[in-house]
């Protein structure tokens, strides 16, 4: 029987699956995972098979073979760099030093300013005080006492204050630049000092200038106070120009007159105080520039500071409950020139930041700084000027030979003039005009100064009469007719446009010479008190006829776009 064969033994074993079939157009997502697999796997083993690259090696700095520096040019360099950090030590004390001067001079500027927990007179700004009775500041020591003792010295107004209030006329600054005549209690010197922490602080200032006395209250060293904050200009008094004026006219003279005395303005205003014109362009103007820092109002004496921040405040009322709370404590207003004393600091604003009255720049150039301080009124025109001619249109007296008297301010010889030359006189009514002939001006002066001739008033103030001993040789040139040839403006009162031919004339014969070639020139001789100053300028277009011979500049559009703008 035949044996069986073994079976044979089969070894089976588990099949890897394969990659599954790509169909177009389809995505599987363990081909995906698989080939990642895959990627990740040889990227791990990368390193140890091959080894990375090291970067090319970067050239020597100062380069090699011909290209590298020599042991001359190794050591000259070494040299210089010593050299130059030695100067760097030797310059860093210095200005170590002049960083520290800085500091001290800024810090002394600052201390200037009246330290808040100081007490002052809300009308004038003086600190109160119960000592010398008159003084600026001075409060009765029983209302000083009560006043302390309930926290309400803020709402105190001092003795001076309230005379002036009345009208009294009650000066306090003496000095250089200041009144002579009654008590000087602080010199125009320490008023200016006063102002100096100006140029430290981050204000927006807005400077004022009476369109009356234009040059003589400009203030051309505002920088000196101001330093390099923003300025805003505003022309005060504009409600005093004679009537009938194009204020279009005046805007662009002023502005015409700012570029040549290249002061830099963010815009120029044409505002009264009285009428409240311009003052809401000035209100707007402040709230979109002041950016969260104080505004400072800064001019000179008497040019209209404390009743430009009334009519602020009154403008600003309707809608600021803050400004109309702070109109029950304003500055006080008055005709005496330096009528503040110190910063008064005016709650103003709703959205922060404060209103500082300022102390008025007091110039040794005006006329106010010369005459009594009785007659300070005198000098302040209370109503719109009225241009005076001489000679009138009904005579035929020429000027040429003769002098004119400007109350007993001002005289004019004139020494050559055509036949029908006019001088026109804007400012007070209250001064006189007089035209004697010029071989009997000396002795006429001398007899009616104190008189006639005022001010000075009274022939007590006339014996102690610096007398008129500044003198001015002018040379006026005229190159049109139909158009006055220029101003002659008087520091602190007005001033007196020259008029070519002015005179109109009945026959039409007798300026066929004067019109032949149209261009000349006048002779004039001015004579004022020695510290006033007598300024030459572009004629101010004042009056209907103004606005027919007025002539625009002719601008570009970048000389255009670079001169301020003026609103009114």
């Amino acid at each position: 029987m035949a044996s069986a064969c073994p079976r044979p033994i089969f070894l089976s074993f588990p099949k890897s699956p394969s990659p599954p079939l790509a169909v177009p157009g389809k995505h599987h997502p363990s081909a995906t995972a698989t080939a990642s697999l895959s990627l990740s796997t040889r990227a791990r083993a990368a390193p140890s098979s091959a080894p990375s690259p090291s970067p090319p090696p970067s050239p020597p700095a100062d380069g090699v073979g011909p290209a590298a520096p020599t042991r001359g040019d190794v050591y000259l360099g070494r040299q210089l760099a010593a050299a130059a950090t030695a100067g760097a030590r030797a310059r860093a004390p210095e200005e170590d030093a002049e960083r520290r001067r800085r500091r001290k001079e800024k810090r002394k500027a600052l201390a200037k300013k009246t330290p808040s927990g100081v007490a002052c007179c809300y009308g004038c700004g003086a600190p109160l005080h119960t000592g010398e009775e008159g003084s600026p500041g001075h409060v009765e020591p029983a209302t000083y006492d009560l006043k302390k003792r309930h926290n309400q010295l803020k709402t105190v107004l001092c003795g001076r204050c309230k005379l002036l209030s009345h009208g009294h006329m009650v000066t306090a600054v003496g000095g250089h630049g200041g009144y002579p005549g009654g008590k000087q209690f602080v010199s125009a010197e320490e008023l200016r000092e006063k102002l100096s922490y100006l140029r430290h602080e981050k204000a927006l200032i807005v400077k004022l200038v009476d369109i009356v006395d234009f040059n003589g209250s400009f203030l051309a060293r505002i920088r000196d106070f101001a330093g390099a904050n923003p300025i805003v200009l505003v022309i005060t008094k504009v409600d005093l120009l004679p009537r009938d004026t194009d204020l279009n006219c005046i805007g662009d003279w002023v502005v015409e007159s700012v570029v040549r005395k290249k002061l830099n303005v963010l815009s120029v205003h044409l505002t009264s105080s009285k009428s409240l014109v311009g003052i809401t362009g000035v209100i707007s103007e402040i709230q979109q520039e002041k950016k969260a820092r104080d505004v400072y109002i800064l001019g000179s004496a008497n040019v209209g500071k404390s009743a430009f921040i009334s009519a602020m405040l009154k403008t600003m009322a309707y809608k600021d409950p803050v400004a109309a709370a702070a109109q029950k404590y304003k500055p006080i207003q008055s005709a005496v020139p330096g009528t503040t004393l110190g910063p008064i600091q005016i709650e103003a604003f709703l959205g922060g930041g404060k209103l500082y009255d300022t102390p008025g720049v007091h110039l040794h150039h005006r006329q106010a700084a010369v005459i009594h301080a009785d007659d300070l009124p005198s000098l302040a025109p209370q109503s719109r000027l009225k241009g005076r001619c001489f000679p009138a249109n009904d005579t035929d007296v020429g000027l040429s030979g003769n002098t004119l008297f400007w109350g007993g301010l001002v005289r004019i010889d004139v020494v050559k003039a055509l036949p029908r030359t006019r001088l026109t006189f804007y400012g007070p009514k209250k001064l006189g005009i007089n035209m004697v002939p010029t071989t009997e001006a000396d002795e006429f002066y001398k007899r009616e100064v104190g008189v006639t001739l005022t001010p000075p008033t009274g022939q007590e103030r006339a014996e102690g009469w610096c007398g008129l001993q500044g003198v001015r040789e002018l040379q006026i040139k005229y190159e049109e007719l139909d158009r006055p040839a220029s101003d002659i403006a008087i520091s602190g009162l007005g001033w007196i446009a020259v008029e070519p031919l002015g005179v109109p004339s009945s026959d039409p014969d007798s300026s066929i010479e004067e019109e032949n070639g149209g261009s000349g020139e006048l002779h004039l001789r001015v004579r004022v008190p020695k510290p006033v100053e007598v300024f030459v300028r572009a004629p101010l277009p004042v009056g209907k006829a103004a606005s027919q011979w007025y002539r625009y500049q002719e601008l570009t559009e970048v000389e255009e776009e670079l001169r301020p703008k003026w609103h009114y």
